[in-house]
């Protein structure tokens, strides 16, 4: 069989499973709001747009200044032509909202966890992650392991005596580094930061926290979980994301020590052989940081819609599962039941998402809706509306 009968032969299977996604195209900017192609206005809560910033206008204006004053792209990666003086800027106001000392960007959060394990452990280290940790996460480390040959670990999701046996266990290792979500993307759940940070004190271990989903969400100016808990400048290396908090544009980051930051300047391949963040989404992204500085109350209003939203599903007979983030995920069981809510909420003008096996666990499928602070209660009771309207017409209420 050649390879397009073989990969042809796949798609028909993924779309007789009912998993085949299927691209829907937008016709305007993210919002609370958007134009779908040929459908219309609808609400969105499939977005990672927390605090709205994707259409404020000070953060389109900032892209468009940089436009003009640095062109569309850098044609070079950092250490040859292309590290821009925006680029030095959104590095100290990324370490400065995040509480490090030091940041580097990166053209995704992807590539940020691809680079930490690849270019700082070596064969004689240990990497130990949490089994919930984001695809990047788990792809940066089998990389590493391939590469590096170091050895690797998983401990059970938020299960911190099998983390504390497994760094009891690694004595012999030159360095330890523990990885984990700060918020778990499919559940919306809170990483136990503080003790995860006594067992990695306690093993002489490098914490390392993907803050991607609490970035401009957690904390009450928006510093991510090292803030909700106390802990700014706690924690050995943050990644992150640009693209979801923080405007929605692209790119992540590394926030850490200096020696961290230039070691990754001087040996991170996705740093080395990659065109550096282009100037206008650096610059965004910039402005982002600073619109959010300058407005924390953004971060209060998330809060309030999702206290609100996770309150009245409650109310109206559905599950979602318990948390205080603005990820609330509806459990419905079987996966088809969830894709057909999905599909039906989009002919009522809400759309949100449908996930299942293997993305979640056999029997725990769920729409994962995803609240932000440019919701207004009319969007959100809309939305409530319909979920009801189809919760019954599927006896999920």
């Amino acid at each position: 069989m050649s390879l397009v009968s073989r990969l042809e032969a796949d798609l028909a299977q993924f779309k007789k499973d009912g998993v085949y996604k299927h691209l829907l195209y937008l016709d305007s900017p993210q919002g609370a709001r958007v134009r779908m192609e040929g459908r219309g206005e609808v609400i969105v809560l499939s977005s990672n747009n927390y605090l709205g910033l994707c259409d404020v206008p000070e953060v389109v204006s900032a892209g468009k200044r940089a436009l003009d004053r640095f062109g569309a792209g850098t044609a070079s990666v950092r250490f040859i032509c292309g590290t821009f003086t925006v680029h030095r800027a959104l590095e100290e106001a990324c370490a400065r909202l995040v509480g490090c000392k030091a940041s580097l960007s990166f053209v995704s959060c992807w590539n940020a966890n691809e680079a930490v394990p690849g270019t700082l452990l070596g064969e004689d280290d240990l990497i130990i992650s949490d089994q919930l940790n984001h695809a990047s996460i788990i792809d940066g480390i089998r990389l590493a392991k391939a590469i590096t040959k170091c050895q690797t670990a998983v401990y059970k999701h938020a299960d911190l005596m099998d983390l504390d046996q497994k760094l009891a266990a690694a004595t012999d290792r030159r360095t330890k580094m523990v990885i984990t979500d700060g918020v778990f993307s499919m559940e919306g759940s809170i990483a136990r930061l503080p003790d995860i940070a006594e067992i990695c004190r306690r093993h002489g271990a490098v914490l390392v926290v993907d803050d991607s989903h609490a970035t401009g969400v957690l904390g009450k100016t928006g510093r991510g979980t090292a803030e909700h808990f106390g802990m700014l400048g706690e924690i050995d290396i943050i990644t992150s994301t640009l693209g979801k908090a923080l405007g929605g544009a692209a790119g992540g980051f590394v926030a850490a020590d200096p020696a961290v930051t230039d070691y990754l300047t001087q040996r991170a391949r996705p740093q080395l052989f990659s065109n550096a963040l282009p100037p206008t989404v650096a610059a965004s992204a910039l402005a982002s940081v600073e619109y959010l500085e300058h407005h924390p109350e953004r971060v209060e209003t998330l809060r309030q819609n999702a206290r609100y939203f996770r309150e009245q599903l409650l109310e109206a007979g559905f599950q979602p599962l318990p948390g205080e983030t603005p990820i609330i995920p509806v459990i419905l069981g079987e996966t088809s039941r969830a894709i057909e809510m999905s599909r039906q909420l989009l002919e009522e003008g809400v759309f949100v998402t449908g996930f299942g096996y293997p993305v979640v666990p056999q029997g725990q499928a769920r729409v994962r809706c995803q609240i932000s602070a440019s919701h207004t209660r009319d969007d959100l009771d809309q939305v409530l509306q319909a979920m009801k309207k189809v919760g019954r017409r599927l006896g999920v209420v």
